[in-house]
């Protein structure tokens, strides 16, 4: 029996998944004058690695990709299979 076979039962459990794209830090000045429709600049770009985090926990990472109009990740390192 494979692992992922050992906890089938709990694959309908909801678990919390974190992609970092970036951090800032802004004044509370900036922060006051954001609002519906504003853009806030980040210094990553589409193929850079990021971590992909599962409550809190590493497991795998990824990059940035752009596909059309719309941000993704492509998956490079998935700890949480065998």
């Amino acid at each position: 029996m494979t692992p992922a076979d050992e906890i089938h039962h709990l694959s309908d459990v909801p678990v919390l998944l974190d992609v970092e794209l970036d951090r800032t830090t802004m004044t509370v000045r900036e922060i006051l004058r954001i609002d519906a429709g504003s853009v806030l600049r980040m210094t990553r770009s589409a193929g850079e690695n990021i971590d992909i985090l599962i409550d809190g926990t590493l497991v795998g990472s990824g990059e940035i990709v752009i596909m059309e109009d719309v941000m993704g990740i492509r998956v490079t390192d998935f700890r949480g299979q065998e």
